[in-house]
């Protein structure tokens, strides 16, 4: 009998993967255990789902391919990747769609028994890329995933549309040995998910396995590939999405504070997420109210806040417009709400699952009149666990609507996340107002330093106030349409949001803290400035960078730094809405680097752009 010959091991730094297929073959779901395994080997992680908006989209069509992205290494990781070192295509639609990001040379590994003469004409292919000679830039391997998947599982006499679905755990297991990751955790993975279905179970069981023994036989894998675990701080982690970590950031506000939380919200992608998650945690007080629709789901939260909880809303670009007059209710009776905007392209309905950075101007300025709020905006998917905890802060402590604005990026993308000790997290007391004697109670009084209100429970014995939506008078709240108390109100209600500016942190330049160019970022640009940065500086470059988490109102010394620097680049994701803002507050010229695209910002496009500006001045 002869022996199995051990393959070699090649060593890799790091390794970013895009698994791509129709919209019903288990992306997601493949890219997403590829990366739990991945992280428990201690790699560090950044990942990018990319699915389409249709529920289901016409089987082998271009619209409906769905992809995830995963970059892995044993250094720190700071992106998805700008292109895939490996790409997995299940289909001809999924190749046509994503080939345009494979780095000339990658590996492509491709399902060859989907690329028949129906699904390559769907595709737009008036010949087969397998065989035409027209993928000969790339290191092509052709393996028949289907069939495999198909003789696998033949004496479990599957139907055939049961057991070609398994198919993509075959193509999860076939990575898994290339990348010497282990199976045991899909494995129990599917036995706690398909516990119930014992057929199934055995199945997508048998598929991995399957495929994963056929790489390790087979000769189209002459070696595979191992990424050692990065040097991350020491403790415990967990893999994190954007939406997962805020929803726990928004419980562990609500444990700090000692306030029950209550979360109002309508579906909406990719915000629906975050009322999944916190629907879990009944059983530390959370209360979840999915709506009729967004105006039902903002207005409860307000009717929740002036009831004395913690009141949290849940939404996107178009359902902020719909809840935009109750916001402003929110601001006319200082009552704290927090409203999580995770953006996503439009305008209207735009393009619900591609992600964007273009409610700036909605969240700052997006209500009839004068009704400033507060604005935060998280770095990174673990950022989120944070700022969310940061906007319960602030918008308890100083009475009044605080935006969240997260995207879609940050919302689906995963990375790891520090499990951190409860004596790490800021801790904030809420005190709600008590009656003072025989005096008669003032809703509209102001703290000293935070001017704001008293946050007076309603059924309290002398706390009895007016409230509502027309204009309140100083002190007693009762209407008033006196022409110069609606000035001191307006100015007070502005005043407030500026203070916070007092209760913020500075804002740091990495970097040397003056020179030719900073480049400055704000929300899910982070991770893609940063690394370019990192370059620039290793290339020799004098650039900095700074990021923006929060908004409104900016950093008290953010003019400052900017002053330090004669050149100021702002990547965002949106036609130049914050470059906008800090040009009318601090006259300076920043210049922009703007992409609206439905995609995030690639590493390249803003290295490329550092270039270009520290040549013309240069040559100036």
């Amino acid at each position: 009998m002869s022996e199995t010959v051990e393959k070699p091991i090649e060593e890799l730094e790091s390794v970013i993967i895009r698994f791509a297929g129709d919209s019903g073959d288990g992306m997601q779901l493949t890219g997403t255990q590829f990366t739990n395994t991945t992280a428990l080997l201690g790699n560090d992680i950044s990942t990018f789902p990319d699915f389409p908006a249709e529920i289901r989209a016409p089987a082998g069509t271009l619209p409906g391919v769905s992809g995830f992205q995963l970059n892995f290494g044993s250094r720190r990781i700071l992106t998805p990747g700008d292109s895939p070192d490996v790409l997995v295509a299940m289909n001809p639609a999924a190749l046509k769609v994503n080939l345009r990001d494979l780095a000339r040379g990658g590996t492509l590994i491709a399902n060859e028994d989907a690329f028949t003469a129906q699904n390559l004409k769907k595709a737009g292919y008036a010949s087969n890329p397998l065989e035409d000679g027209s993928l000969n830039g790339y290191q092509l391997i052709k393996v028949p995933v289907t069939f495999l998947t198909m003789q696998g599982l033949k004496e479990l006499g599957l139907p055939k549309s049961t057991a070609e679905r398994c198919k993509n755990f075959f193509a999860l297991g076939l990575l898994c040995w290339l990348y010497d990751r282990p199976i045991e955790p899909t494995l129990r993975w599917i036995e706690e998910r398909f516990g119930k279905l014992p057929e199934i179970a055995e199945a997508n069981s048998t598929a991995i396995k399957a495929g994963y023994y056929f790489a390790e036989t087979t000769e189209l894998f002459p070696k595979h590939y191992q990424v050692k675990k990065a040097p991350i701080e020491p403790g415990k982690y967990r893999k994190i999405t954007g939406n997962e970590a805020a929803a726990l950031g928004f419980v562990a506000a609500s444990r700090l504070a000692k306030t029950p939380l209550f979360y109002g919200s309508y579906p909406i992608t990719p915000a629906s997420d975050i009322l999944h998650e916190l629907a879990r945690f009944k059983n530390y007080g959370v209360k979840t109210f999915q709506a009729e629709d967004e105006i039902a789901a903002v207005t409860a939260v307000i009717g929740a806040a002036y009831g004395g909880a913690l009141a949290v809303t849940g939404t996107s670009g178009p359902g902020v417009a719909l809840k935009s007059e109750a916001i402003g209710l929110a601001v006319m009776v200082e009552l704290p709400i927090v409203i999580a905007n995770v953006q996503r392209a439009g305008p209207s309905t735009g393009m619900p699952t591609k992600t964007e950075q273009a409610d700036l101007f909605q969240a700052v300025l997006g209500r009839n009149s004068e009704s400033p709020v507060a604005v935060v905006a998280p770095a990174t998917p673990a950022d989120c666990f944070a700022m969310a905890i940061e906007a319960c802060r602030i918008a308890t402590k100083y009475m009044l609507p605080v935006f969240f604005l997260s995207d879609g990026f940050l919302a689906n993308g995963a990375e790891p996340w520090k499990i951190p000790a409860l004596s790490e997290l800021p801790s904030f007391a809420i005190r709600h107002a008590s009656a003072n004697g025989g005096e008669t109670f003032q809703p509209y009084s102001r703290d000293e330093e935070t001017l704001a209100r008293p946050w007076a429970l309603p059924g309290t014995p002398g706390l009895e106030h007016r409230i509502g939506g027309i204009e309140k008078a100083n002190l007693s709240g009762n209407v008033s349409y006196d022409p110069d108390n609606h000035a001191a109100m307006v100015k007070l209600r502005a005043e407030k949001v500026e203070r916070i500016a007092n209760d913020i942190p500075l804002l740091q330049v990495k970097g040397q803290p003056e020179g030719d160019l900073l480049v400055l970022g704000w929300g899910s640009t982070y991770g893609p400035i940063t690394a370019a940065v990192e370059q620039a500086q290793h290339e020799g470059l004098k650039v900095s960078s700074a990021h923006l988490r929060y908004l409104s109102p900016f950093p008290r010394n953010l003019g400052e730094v900017l002053g330090r620097f004669d050149r100021v680049l702002l990547p965002e994701m949106n036609m130049g809405q914050c470059r906008m803002l800090i040009r009318a507050r601090y006259l300076k010229d920043v210049v922009g680097l703007n992409k609206v695209k439905g995609r995030p910002f690639m590493i390249s496009e803003i290295l490329a752009k550092i270039h270009e500006l520290l040549e013309k001045g240069e040559r100036a």
